[in-house]
């Protein structure tokens, strides 16, 4: 099969690894031929032999990415006799771990580097309290995007703390980008590799970073931007439509990220406050730009907490609010004698990319990529202030040009074309299902499509109206329930359209329907879900437990999926 010349190289290269070097090769290559034929699942023996380990798999998450990597996992283990459990981190007995043997994490990194929420009490207990692991083997795979200046740092954070109680590294930490599914699949390999040649203790201490081949960047420009309120509103929501001389390649779904700037009047603040000259140099960890450059690209809003004790510290103030910016801090503390620029620049973050969900389909909308944009305002200590990245495209001028990328979403996708649809988009959330309904309609789907819109005022706040019921006359859009919470005296939401329809949503589900939502998570998500669960239960007359479960095993299947922020 091999040539002289291969085969004496590969003995080499054989002769001279290490145990644990052998292992992982064993599951890489299994990895790549996996990956190189296109598929994503692993193959099962016929007659797979039983392992005798009992891994944990604890899962930290906030979108539900871990959670179904955990629930991947646990299937491939039981499909060949690889005893497991999977548990949310947030329900496991922290005082349990050090009668562990054998403990996979799955851990997401949200925001600014930090755990999902339901992982930060698990930390905390990891960091405060006086473990002794060294019985406990364990690997982490870290869940983040590279485009973020503190990539998979929840993963980091966890590897780093198991290590310095004694527990001994299984495999390497893997820090995988958005398009994660590869990179699962060669762990599941190089796991099963472990698990047969458990006789070795050796600690692993390499890190294995993969970051997705298919998020491309482009430059385009804003060929059009309109409010889609009307006036009165008390939303402030863009349609923006951007062209790029370049294919854009994207599917409904997916999303489109920006890296927003600071205002320069906020930049020039700063530098007069420190009264030090614009286009000086200086460097910060052996990178040069001027002051201005670093200021405009910097987190100067909504300040994280880590910031903020940095900031404590060199001011020499206590500093007891958060997400405050800069300015906020400048104008509240005098300034010391002796603080220099530098110093503030060097503790702030490099400003994190923004998503939002793609507003238009490439079958339909060509040449063209398009998005729905709410002008985040809100108030801080009565002090009125906008989101940074929506302000800084609801600034952005028409065909001035601007860099974007693509990110794939596999999380969030449409199913065969024969399959209905259901989807709940309040607000903005609308936005990938204009995506979703416009390329039905331009592919010619044949699959139902229901759609469940809400806002405030129906003549002031109905988004893409105009098109929606040009959908319902040629039959793309099968049903369109619409709930404005502010048109009448007591407040009606998307749930209360649900739990109305209860009945036929019902129906849809139990005839093979796939289900969406979009929108904001907190209430908006779990306020939706619970009605869901209220019509499972009326429906079918089950239990709470026994509805959850439905929802479960439909999002396990990928017939229940949401993007929620």
């Amino acid at each position: 099969m091999l040539s002289e010349t291969k085969l004496s190289l590969l003995q080499q290269l054989v002769q001279n690894a290490s145990h644990d070097e052998i292992i992982w090769t064993k599951g890489y290559l299994a990895g790549f031929l996996d990956k190189n034929s296109g598929g994503i699942q692993i193959p099962i023996n016929t007659t797979p032999e039983k392992v005798a380990v009992k891994p944990l798999i604890i899962y930290g998450t906030e979108t539900g990415n871990s959670k179904k990597v955990a629930s991947q996992l646990l299937a491939t283990f039981k499909k060949n006799k690889i005893q497991a459990k999977a548990v949310d981190v947030f329900q496991f007995d922290n005082s349990k771990l050090e009668k562990e043997t054998l403990v996979l994490f799955v851990m997401s990194t949200q925001g600014e580097g930090e755990f999902p929420q339901n992982a930060v009490q698990f930390y905390d207990y990891l960091k405060t309290t006086d473990l002794d692991l060294k019985n406990v083997s364990y690997a982490v795979l870290g869940l983040g995007d590279s485009s973020y200046p503190l990539f998979c740092n929840a993963g980091v954070l966890l590897d780093a703390v198991l290590t310095e109680k004694g527990a001994k590294r299984l495999l390497p930490l893997v820090k995988a980008d958005v398009d994660f599914a590869p990179d699962v699949l060669v762990w599941e390999k190089e796991l099963q590799a472990a698990f047969a040649n458990q006789a070795t203790s050796a600690s692993v201490s390499t890190v294995k970073t993969s970051t997705s081949l298919h998020k491309k960047n482009y430059t385009g420009v804003i060929t059009n931007k309109i409010i889609l309120n009307d006036r009165g509103s008390n939303k402030e929501t863009y349609h923006i439509e951007i062209a790029s001389d370049d294919e854009i390649s994207y599917e409904p779904g997916d999303a489109l990220g920006i890296v927003p700037k600071n205002k320069v009047e906020d930049v020039a603040f700063i530098i007069d406050y420190f009264k030090v000259d614009t286009n000086l140099e200086i460097a910060i960890k052996e990178e040069k730009k001027t002051i201005e450059k670093w200021l405009l690209e910097r987190n100067i809003k909504g300040l994280s907490k880590r910031s903020l004790e940095q900031l404590a510290t060199i001011l020499g103030v206590s500093i007891d609010f958060e997400k405050v910016d800069l300015i906020d801090v400048l104008q509240l503390f005098p300034k010391p004698t002796t603080l220099k620029i530098e110093e503030v620049i060097e503790i702030l973050l490099p400003i994190a990319p923004r998503l939002y969900s793609i507003s238009s389909s490439a079958e339909a909308h060509d040449g063209e990529v398009h998005l729905t944009v709410n002008l985040n305002k809100f108030a801080v200590n009565n002090v009125f202030k906008t989101g940074l990245a929506s302000q800084f495209l609801a600034d952005y001028p028409e065909n001035a040009s601007i860099d974007f990328y693509i990110h794939k979403n596999q999380n969030f996708r449409l199913p065969n074309e024969d399959t209905d649809v259901i989807m709940i988009g309040p607000g903005t959330g609308i936005a990938p299902f204009r995506s979703f309904i416009a390329h039905r309609d331009a592919t010619g789907a044949e699959g139902k499509n229901w759609l469940f819109f809400g806002e405030q005022h129906f003549v002031l706040d109905f988004y893409y109206q105009t098109e929606i019921q040009e959908w319902i006359t040629t039959g793309v859009l099968t049903r369109l329930d619409t709930a404005f919470s502010r048109d009448q005296e007591k407040k009606i939401y998307v749930q209360d359209r649900i739990r109305e329809k209860a009945s036929e949503f019902n129906a849809w589900l139990e005839n093979g329907a796939s289900l969406y939502i979009c929108g904001q998570k907190n209430p908006m998500s779990l306020d939706v879900e619970n009605a869901i669960l209220d019509v499972l239960i009326q429906e079918r007359n089950i239990t709470k437990e026994q509805a959850q479960e439905v929802l479960e095993n439909l999002e396990t299947a990928g017939k229940y999926q949401k993007d929620v922020y």
